[in-house]
Parts: C-alpha cells; structure tokens; sequence
C-alpha cells in the first residue's frame, strides 16, 4: 500500500501542475476550462468504477466468491464518491458556460442516476444484518444498473443536450489540442490510480476486520468450552 499511494501522488500531483499551471485556458471558455481536468477524469472512473462493480457483482452471484462480495461492498463508496465529485465540477462548469448550475438533460439525468445506484448500492448492502443477504442484494442491483452506463456514454449521441460529443476518444483525429489533451490524459492516470488505491486500501482493512472477529469468534467459542476455572490461552 505504501508504495501505491506513492505512486499515485508521484503521477497525480505533476499532472495537477501540468493542468493548472501549464496548459494554456481555452479560446472560449478561459480559465473555467481547467475544471475539465477534474471533471472529465471523474466521469471516466464513475463508469469505468461501476463496470467494475458489475463484474465483481457476477463473480459474487454465480461463483459465490467472497472476496468478490467484499470488494463490491468497498468499491460502492469510492464510486459515489467520485461520481459526487463529477456532477459538483459538472455544476461548476455549466454554470458559467450555460448560464445555470442544473439542466435535466439526458447526460446529466443519467449521471445523476448512476450517482443514485451507486449509493442505493452502498445503502443496500450495510441494510441486512445478514451481510450474505445484503451482498446478494446489492449486487442484484448493480448488474441491473449496468442498463443505465451506454445511456451514459451515448446520450451526447442519442439526444440534443448541452454536452459536447466525444472529442477524446476519436482516435483519428481527436477534437482537443494536445497541449491539453497531454495533461487531460495524465490526470486520468492519477486519479485512476487513486481510485484503485482507495479500493485497495478499504478492501484490506475490511478483510483484516473480518479476521480480527473470526479470531475473536474463536476465542470466545474456546472459553465456552473451557473447563470451569480453566484460563483461556
């Protein structure tokens, strides 16, 4: 872990200073376009997170691997985290680029429900004093959210919104100079690693919990069995 989380600052904090001191402001929007080196970057790992959580979610339901429910549980925090993070940088930008903080439409909608299952998510598996019962649960309910992440990605192309189409992804000839599609990138790559190393850390401490109440489990079970007068070692 250590190591890890030196990893992600030594990438993530060169990035930030690239994109906010470096990159140059944009011809229409100024200085307001530095919040893309947040906002974007969050988008990425609210989707990529919660392809994530699908997949830990199929592992748990058809090969009941516990571990796969236990990192479903800690990955569903970290997720609404950063998708909290992508609709609050989102606000901040729409406001002076549209001229309001809100607009319901279908980008932002979807968003805002992906934000909705990743805490149903995170409610629903710490709702049951049985954990098995809650990870059965929750992990019903992301592989039934996982309808709502193409709405996600392709609502730009669906629908008339205020967001702009793809411009990263385009290969070819993508629609951003690379004096800021360089530190966009890098961003991406430090907060993506941030985000792993928060996963990481939060599955750790969870499975070194479990241990610690199976050993006290253990310990209590032993002094039960105990003979009367006997200390239990």
């Amino acid at each position: 872990m250590p190591w890890l989380w030196a990893l992600s600052l030594a990438v993530l904090l060169p990035a930030a200073a690239w994109a906010l001191l470096v990159s140059p402001a944009d011809w229409q929007q100024g200085e307001t376009v530095r919040i893309m080196y947040v906002h974007v970057p969050m988008a990425w790992l609210a989707m990529a997170g919660y392809s994530g959580l699908a997949v830990a979610s199929i592992l748990a339901l058809v090969w009941k691997h516990p571990l796969a429910d236990l990192a479903a549980r800690e990955l569903s925090p970290v997720g609404a985290l950063a998708t909290a993070l992508c609709l609050a940088t989102g606000s901040l930008w729409g406001r002076p680029m549209w001229g309001t903080w809100w607009a319901w439409d279908a980008r932002m909608t979807s968003v805002l429900v992906l934000f909705f299952l990743w805490v149903g998510h995170a409610a629903l598996t710490r709702a049951f004093e049985d954990e098995e019962r809650g990870a059965r649960a929750g992990a019903i309910l992301a592989l039934v959210g996982v309808v709502n992440l193409p709405i996600v990605k392709f609502s730009v192309d669906w629908w008339n919104t205020l967001h702009q189409p793809a411009s990263v992804t385009r290969l070819a000839a993508p629609g951003m100079h690379v004096s800021m599609l360089g530190p966009l990138l890098a961003c991406a790559v430090g907060f993506s690693i941030l985000f792993a190393t928060l996963v990481l850390a939060r599955v750790r401490a969870a499975v070194m919990e479990r241990r610690v109440e199976a050993l006290e489990l253990a310990r209590a079970r032993a002094a039960d069995r105990a003979p009367a007068g006997a200390v239990p070692a």
